[in-house]
This record gives C-alpha cells, sequence and structure tokens, in this order.
C-alpha cells in the first residue's frame, strides 16, 4: 500500500491473472474487493499495511469469503472515488491487481500553493512559480545502486532540499509534484505545471549506465525530432517506460503528452527550456564534473509540456560506486540542490516571470 494526499494505492501481485469483483458499501463507508484466489499468508498480512496517516483508509480486514474466494474490506474515513485495473508483467513485476483510492475532489496544485504563498507576505509583484519533480517513486523505484540506493528515495530528498531553497528566495514559489513516496503518472507533473501556470519545470533523476565506471551530472531538455546523442535516447525511454513499472492504465487516455506534440518552435518553449538547462548545467559543473559540456535534447514524456520550459537533472549516475555514496550523502544533496537553485536564479534574472499570468499570488 502507498498511502498519499493525492491518492491511496493498493497492489496485490500474483503469478497469473487474478479475477476480481468490487463493490462500494455505505453507513459505514467502505471497499470490498472480492479475489478469486486462496487465502494465503501474504493476503492475511494485507491488514497490517494499513498505517494512521492514511488520509482516506481507515482499516483493512481480510477473510475467505466462500470457496476459492478472498474479500478484501477496505473501511474508509470518507467518500472516496476508486479505480481498479489489472496490469501484466514488466520489469520484476509479475500480474499485478491495482486499486487506486482518490478523493472526491482532486487535490488542487493551484489552491495549494496559494495556500502557501499566503504564509509568507510577498515582496514582489509576481513570483516565479517553480514546479519540481522527484522522478519516480512508489513501486517504480528508479534506478538501483550497488549499494542499494533508491533512486527515488534520493530524488525525492533532493527536490524537497530545493524546494526549500527555492521557497527563501524573496521571488520565488515551489511546488512539489509530489511530496512522498507513491508513484505519479508521468503526464500528471505535466498536468501540474500547467494548471499553476508555472514559468518552469525542474525533473530530479540520478542516471544509470550499464558501466559503472559512467560518470557526471547532465541536463536534458525536451527534442521534437531525434535526440542529440544515443545515451540521450536511450535514457528517455528508460525515462519514459515508468508509467508501466508504476501502474497507470492507459486504455482510452487521451491527453496531450501521448499526443502529436504541439509545434513548439512557434511557442519558443524548448528554446527557453535550453537556456534554463545551460544556466543550470553551468553551476552543476562547479559541484560535480559535468557527463556532457552542453544541455541534450531526447522525447522526454515529464517534459512535453507545451508551454512551461522545462528541464531534466540527471544529478549523477547513481550506477557508479563512488557517486552513489555521494547521492546519499546530506551533504552533497544540498550542493546539488543549491547548484541547481543558483541556475534557476540565473535563468529568472534574465527571464522574469510572466506579468500577464492569473497566477498573482500576492
Amino acid at each position: 500500500m502507498w498511502p498519499a494526499r493525492d491518492y491511496t494505492r493498493l497492489t496485490i501481485e500474483a503469478r497469473a491473472d487474478v479475477k476480481y469483483e468490487i463493490f462500494a458499501v455505505s453507513n459505514p463507508e467502505r471497499l470490498v474487493l472480492d479475489l478469486e484466489t486462496e487465502l494465503t499468508p501474504a493476503l492475511s498480512e494485507l491488514d497490517g499495511k494499513v498505517v494512521a496517516e492514511d488520509p482516506y483508509v481507515k482499516g483493512l480486514r481480510v477473510a475467505r469469503n466462500r470457496p476459492g474466494v478472498v474479500r478484501v474490506v477496505l473501511d474508509l474515513k470518507t467518500n472516496v472515488r476508486s479505480q481498479v485495473f489489472t496490469l501484466p508483467p514488466v520489469g520484476e513485476y509479475g500480474y499485478r491487481l491495482v486499486l487506486d483510492i482518490h478523493p472526491l475532489a482532486e487535490v488542487d496544485p493551484l489552491a495549494q500553493l496559494i495556500e502557501e504563498s499566503n504564509k509568507t507576505p510577498q515582496r514582489v509583484a509576481r513570483l516565479a512559480t517553480i514546479v519540481i519533480d522527484a522522478g519516480h517513486g512508489g513501486e517504480d523505484p528508479g534506478a538501483l545502486g550497488r549499494r542499494g540506493t533508491r533512486e527515488k528515495d534520493v530524488t525525492l530528498m533532493i527536490a524537497k532540499r530545493l524546494k526549500a531553497l527555492v521557497d527563501d528566495e524573496h521571488n520565488m514559489r515551489a511546488l512539489l509534484t509530489r511530496d512522498g513516496d507513491y508513484f505519479l503518472p508521468l503526464d500528471v507533473g505535466v498536468e501540474k505545471a500547467r494548471k499553476v501556470k508555472a514559468d518552469l519545470l525542474v525533473s530530479i533523476h540520478a542516471d544509470s549506465y550499464k558501466r559503472p565506471n559512467a560518470r557526471g551530472s547532465s541536463v536534458f531538455a525536451l527534442s521534437d525530432r531525434r535526440a542529440t546523442s544515443e545515451l540521450a535516447r536511450l535514457l528517455a525511454q528508460k525515462e519514459n517506460e515508468s508509467d508501466l513499472i508504476g501502474g497507470v492504465k492507459l486504455v482510452g487516455k487521451d491527453d496531450y503528452v501521448r499526443k502529436t506534440i504541439i509545434d513548439l518552435s512557434q511557442t519558443a518553449t524548448i528554446d527557453y527550456s535550453l537556456r534554463l538547462g545551460n544556466s543550470v548545467l553551468a553551476r552543476l559543473g562547479a559541484v560535480n564534473q559535468l557527463h556532457k559540456a552542453r544541455v541534450e535534447q531526447a522525447s522526454f514524456a515529464v517534459l512535453k509540456s507545451p508551454d512551461v520550459p522545462s528541464i531534466l537533472v540527471e544529478t549523477a549516475f547513481i550506477s557508479n560506486p563512488e557517486e552513489e555514496k555521494r547521492l546519499a550523502d546530506r551533504r552533497y544533496q544540498d550542493q546539488l540542490a543549491r547548484a541547481i537553485l543558483e541556475g534557476i536564479r540565473d535563468y529568472v534574472a534574465r527571464h522574469p516571470p510572466r506579468p500577464a499570468s492569473p497566477l498573482a499570488l500576492n
């Protein structure tokens, strides 16, 4: 189970596709999931997966309902909207049954940003809105280092530190796409950035490569053509597979991320993304050696906002034992976050927030 304010997810993995039925019960509110399977020790231990801070699930009970059917009852704290679907085997996962429990009213990133900004008096007419995306999360750990360091943990810690630094700036405010260990579909980060009329998006990652001696920091922007290198192409392919690993029901999904990209050459978004990337890359070079001395480009799904300049920062190679050790160090995470902030600061100084934006937080 992966509890979060955005939604709580329950996943059940099996050796074969699991047939199921689900229905809701009121007074009190419950979700009932009937599984065509036998009661196993793993299912019996499900009740221990519920934590007190889960926003939506109060408790969970598992029992044999009838021959060949196990009933899972989720006691709810409030009315919810649920979605259940199955996923075929991918990566290290077998067949999965996924139950997502959402609030009836989705968490509004714009309201969240305004609420946070109102806590501090503003000294400028228009704050630059920075959306920070911590790569991977939940069932998708991202890359794994030889010491067991998980990319999803490193990216979240750096993202949280970067947010704190951005919020300390007199002319900026930051919003995290995720603030905990849960999976976020790639298009949701893009959607959140567009909803808050963000001035830019920075996606934090920690690179992995088959050769353990590969090292250095990199910055990527979107390409609506070919990738600028084979490594950039492979990296974009790997990052874009996160939806398969994390589990997203893609059937019938019709959004701007999976459509043909809008002609970004007209909006100049890619051009501004490259300017932002160059600013951040120059600052990262003072903290770590650079894997490439220029901003590379590839078709990253998380960067496909047609109107928000966006970059993906590969802080270091988690597959390199020396860099993995540094990435796990809080002081080094702070150095990386400060370098990214300085790059953002350089960019914002040259490209102040758009005055016509409806997001006037003061």
